[in-house]
């Protein structure tokens, strides 16, 4: 790819970074926490999300022709790591690391349907 990366590109590399953290810091709370905070499959989830959200941002900063796949799966992972998050209401660092990977599957989705650099 040539040319610089967009403002939506931009946007879409500080979501996930954002992401990534939270997601971190959430697996931190969780297993401090234990119980059902600390099932398996939910901090699976979580350092998913977390790798996930890594890989896009490499792919992105390189101008990876293949960022586009790589956005719509982290997505798709955001989305249900949201959910995973979801299931603790009362809990702000959850509610918050929810809000974050939704924040970050919406910019993936738009990054997803362009190629995100200006010429």
């Amino acid at each position: 790819m040539t040319g610089t990366r967009s403002a939506e590109m931009e946007q879409c590399i500080a979501e996930c970074e954002s992401c990534r953290n939270e997601c971190l810091t959430a697996v931190a709370h969780c297993l401090d926490r234990r119980a059902r905070h600390a099932e398996p499959d939910h901090i699976g989830m979580l350092l998913d999300c977390v790798d996930m959200c890594t890989t896009s941002v490499n792919f992105m900063l390189r101008g990876s022709k293949a960022h586009q796949r790589v956005c719509q799966l982290c997505a798709e992972i955001c989305d249900a790591c949201a959910t995973s998050c979801e299931r603790f209401p009362g809990d702000g660092v959850m509610r918050d690391c929810a809000r974050a990977c939704g924040r970050c599957a919406e910019a993936c989705r738009l990054m997803a349907r362009t190629d995100g650099m200006q010429m």
